[in-house]
């Protein structure tokens, strides 16, 4: 969808039409807004205001927004003022100029235009923007004659009575009004007086939604005629880094290389400019050749599942848009309108939709399908799995549908829930899994119950908390609006569906929307008293492609670290992640750039408010609910200065004492509003299994506690293999530290430990250092891997992420962020660049540190240490070069006696039939001091731990990352 501007001009019956249309953003339902200036062509006899008169003025407290007067126009630009004579008439339109800034998906986008009248005598000029029905309008100016017109925002009822006093006083010039239809049209047309200029500048305001993975603007470029400054420029700015940016030249051949995109890691700029040789249809032809789009797509770096918070100017936004996770199973029922009003073309593209569709779903997901009339029908009356031949008969089924008769959606509704209700009662529901009903429709009930407040609250009755209700309307006959409540409060949202050949397409993209469920039960919680007015923060579902985003203001009391805590449940496990922003460092980035929204924090939260209680105010239950909730939309649309259902803009000039009026009039069907949809309820705390598994990050000899102490500073001593790889064997019985190295060549894999029975296997493979260094080249642990054959799961952690992988799907955890994942009874949690603990039930702990080094080291690389505590509780089969020791071996030490270095006394360890020569000294725990580490004293056994492990190091390598160790 898009907006569409264009400039009209005329005299005296010969009219000229200069149309430029103009796409911002990719809303489905848009307004129709226009504005309608009366006579100017006496502008100079006025009358001027008496100043100071307070009754025909706005209200002092509502200009707040300090950005709404400032002109788009850049100072560096020259404007040419000498014209060319475009047209048969003498009105030219000298520039029409489109300028959009987006700054972390929020977006302002400006229209302006510049008009000159050659003709001594008074002509008509029509300024003309069509604009999402998403963006909410900010200011309007207007400039005739060097005498200027500046729109403010005010409470509806305040700016149509101000308007009425200027009219009574013949001051009133004109009315704008809305249709709540697709466009939100924005009509100006002016008398331009002879031998004067005019201009135009119109600025609105939305935050771009996510869909199918990429954030879109749409330029469509139709303008008719030639413009002497025909100009789009995009800027965009995101914090995260651009991943990808496309724009296509989608208007032919002829305008090759006049697209140009600029972009760099945080920045792009797309821009079009073409001359008026360059958009001429042929030569010498008047007409021009520019007619199609400009499509710009665009998508953010996510390093972080847990999501991005962005803090700037008091104000917080948190983006919450995870991958690398696996779907969740869904049980989907369609309930397609086959009414005769669905004949043709409607029907046609409807069965080719459901035949993509079918062929999309998983073999984990159910079904069924319901079409109805007059009567319900069932494929099947219950969920069946998407098999091949399932979904075979499902296509057939549907392309032998013959539309006719009435509609009765009410029973329609109802029937889709009871086979959910049926399926979840028998228990044949995954826990985990996501159930959707999807209903296609193209008219309002006819047959059955057809009031539609009583259908509402049938639905609601009978909709269990787990099911979602999504509605798609098909042309503008169904009444779009009811089926907008109905799915906004069963967790679902509506979508209009355009009924022309693209609507197959239309149906299909909206299904890909839904078809990858990723989250349930989002809970994205702010700890302490750092923040207040948070928006929607609880959310019932998340689907791949998406975006969740919250936002609130930070209160007096916010520490210079921003924390949040974001609750899920994924296809087989419970996620909590961790997230830690500076409030400080911002708004210092955008300080240092141009293109910029620097109030887009403060902006957005508004805009995602207002959204949110007007969704609200459509399902409020009573007239005094309905009242609160639009005195909260008003006062933060008059702060912020929003044209919304509830305020209006009130244009008017300081010099002449003339009004205008920007208004909404009625919207018979109650519309509501665009934007996020209202998915689930705001939640006020944190769930309990979250407390109880996260709460606040502990220590790593917090979470690994064997009985014994060794040495101040480690008070949980444990056996563990770090650095180039040394061990240290820790024996409780005997109270003492065994310490080896050994020295594998990198790509070897070691068995670390390995129980068949208890079915854990845990092994490292080496990597090597960048160079060597004294003539020998340092070796570490680059990759652990730890498989669970009981539990069917298996990790790979690398130094850039945790892989994890339940048999069906691969979960990735990064180290850059803090994360719990619960799954049946093994728990990971991972501390932001530091360590993972790996909790198996109640037998097993594992710890796996992370070391980074610098990254222009000379010789040293990024590694892995491994610890693990001697209480686990392992099989007697289990061995591998530190599993062998979960059995200690009988130890004595003797004959200490003095070595060559006079700090590192000598002795003899009797162990496993071996008289081995030790030398007492110290190696490294870096649980406490991830930096120094700290000494902990050991009897260090020589020649790669000989005599004290079984058989060589070589006897332990294994040729896999999860092979279990052969012994002879």
């Amino acid at each position: 969808m898009c907006g569409v501007g264009s400039i009209g001009v005329g005299a005296s019956g010969n009219m000229k039409h200069l149309v430029l249309f103009i796409c911002l953003l990719a809303i489905p339902e848009i307004r129709s807004l226009e504005f309608i200036a009366g006579d100017f062509s006496d502008l100079s006899h006025i009358a001027v205001p008496v100043p100071g008169e307070v009754k025909d003025g706005p209200p002092a407290n509502i200009n707040t927004y300090e950005r709404r007067h400032k002109r788009s126009d850049d100072s560096s630009e020259k404007e040419e003022e000498e014209e060319e004579d475009l047209t048969d008439g003498h009105i030219i339109i000298h520039s029409y100029k489109v300028k959009s800034i987006i700054t972390s998906r929020f977006a302002e986008t400006a229209f302006s235009t510049k008009v000159v009248n050659k003709e001594s005598s008074a002509q008509n000029v029509v300024f003309n923007v069509q604009i999402p029905k998403g963006a909410f309008i900010t200011n309007f100016t207007m400039t005739v004659n060097d005498i200027t017109f500046v729109g403010s925002v005010q409470e509806k009822n305040v700016a149509r009575s101000l308007y009425a006093q200027a009219r009574a006083k013949g001051k009133a010039a004109g009315i704008i009004r809305t249709s709540a239809r697709e466009m939100e049209h924005f009509k100006a047309e002016v008398n331009v007086p002879g031998g004067s200029k005019i201009s135009f500048e119109l600025h609105c305001q939305e935050l771009l939604q996510r869909r199918l993975g990429l954030y879109e603007q749409i330029v469509i470029l139709h303008p008719g005629n030639l413009v002497k400054q025909l100009q789009v420029d995009i800027y965009i700015y995101e914090l995260q880094g651009i991943s990808r940016i496309e724009a296509p030249n989608m208007l032919g051949s002829q305008f090759d290389g006049l697209l140009h995109i600029t972009k760099g890691e945080n920045k792009a700029h797309i821009s079009f400019k073409p001359t008026l040789d360059q958009q001429r249809k042929c030569p010498n032809c008047s007409e021009s050749a520019i007619d199609g789009s400009i499509v710009v797509r665009y998508d953010v770096k996510r390093e972080l599942n847990g999501g991005n918070i962005q803090v700037s100017n008091g104000y917080f936004a948190h983006f919450f848009a995870p991958n690398n996770l696996p779907p969740l199973p869904k049980n989907i029922i369609f309930v397609i309108d086959v009414s005769g009003s669905m004949w043709g073309i409607k029907m046609k593209q409807t069965i080719e939709a459901m035949a993509t569709i079918l062929a999309d779903l998983r073999p984990e997901d159910q079904f069924t399908i319901v079409d109805f009339n007059h009567n319900i029908r069932f494929w099947n009356d219950h969920l069946v799995p998407a098999t091949p031949n399932q979904i075979k008969e499902a296509k057939k089924y549907i392309s032998n549908i013959q539309p006719n008769g009435g509609t009765n959606i009410n029973e329609a509704i109802l029937s889709a829930i009871y086979i959910l209700t049926e399926a979840n009662n028998l228990g044949l529901l995954d826990p985990r899994s996501v159930s959707l009903i999807i209903m296609v429709s193209d008219g309002d009930p006819t047959v059955g119950e057809i009031k539609l407040s009583a259908i509402q609250k049938n639905v609601r009755k009978h909709m269990q908390e787990e099911f979602s209700l999504f509605c798609l309307g098909i042309g503008f006959d169904v009444d779009y609006d009811f089926l907008e409540r109905i799915a906004l409060e069963n967790r679902g949202v509506a979508r209009r569906i355009n009924a022309n050949v693209n609507a197959s397409s239309q149906l299909t993209d909206f299904y890909e929307e839904v078809a990858t469920p990723l989250l349930r039960k989002i809970e994205m919680y702010y700890p302490g008293d750092d923040v207040a007015e948070v928006t929607q923060n609880s959310f019932d579902k998340y689907f791949s492609g998406s975006e969740l985003i919250v936002a609130g203001k930070l209160t007096d009391k916010s520490s210079s670290l921003l924390q949040s805590l974001v609750t899920a449940c994924s296809a087989n496990d419970d996620l909590t992640f961790q997230v830690d922003t500076p409030t400080d460092e911002l708004d210092q980035m955008l300080a240092k750039q141009k293109y910029v929204l620097p109030e887009f924090t403060k902006q957005l939260w508004a805009y995602l408010t207002i959204n949110q209680l007007l969704a609200e105010r459509v399902l409020a239950q009573s007239a005094v609910q309905k009242r609160n909730i639009t005195s909260r939309i008003l006062a933060i649309a008059l702060v912020h200065q929003f044209v919304t259902p509830v305020t209006a803009m009130l244009v008017e000039s300081e010099e002449t004492g003339q009004r205008f009026l920007a208004d909404s009039p009625k919207d018979n069907r109650n519309g509501c509003c665009t934007g996020a949809p209202i998915i689930g309820k705001k939640a006020v705390s944190i769930p309990t299994w979250a407390t109880k598994n996260f709460g606040t990050p502990q220590p790593p000899q917090q979470q690994i506690r064997p009985e014994v102490a060794s040495k101040p500073g480690v008070s949980v001593p444990v056996t563990s293999v770090e650095n180039d790889p040394h061990f240290i064997i820790h024996l409780p019985k005997s109270k003492q530290n065994v310490c080896f190295n050994i020295d594998p060549q990198p790509g070897k894999i070691l068995s670390l430990l390995s129980d068949p029975i208890k079915g854990v296997v845990i092994n490292g493979k080496i990597i090597g250092g960048k160079e060597a260094k004294n003539k020998k080249l340092n070796t570490y642990f680059g990759t652990i891997g730890l498989r669970l054959t009981n539990f069917n799961l298996s990790f790979e952690i690398t130094t850039e992420k945790i892989r994890f992988n339940d048999g069906k799907h691969k979960t990735i955890l990064w180290w850059s962020e803090t994360v719990h994942l619960s799954h049946s009874r093994v728990k990971v949690a991972v501390k932001k660049n530091s360590n993972v603990t790996i909790t198996v039930s109640e037998d097993m702990i594992f710890l796996i540190l992370l070391h980074r080094v610098w990254k222009n080291h000379p010789t040293n690389v990024d590694f892995l240490g491994f610890y693990t505590p001697p209480t686990n509780r392992f099989s007697t089969s289990v061995h591998g070069l530190i599993g062998q020791f979960a059995h200690e071996p009988e130890v004595n030490v003797y004959n200490i006696h003095p070595g060559l270095d006079p700090d590192k006394p000598q002795a003899t360890m009797d162990v496993k039939g071996h008289n081995i020569t030790v030398t007492r000294g110290f190696q490294k725990d870096y649980r406490t001091d991830a930096v120094y580490g700290t000494d902990v004293q050991c009897w260090f056994i020589h020649n790669s731990g000989k005599g004290f492990i079984d058989g060589h190091y070589k006897d332990y390598l294994v040729p896999h990352l999860y092979s279990f160790l052969e012994r002879p």
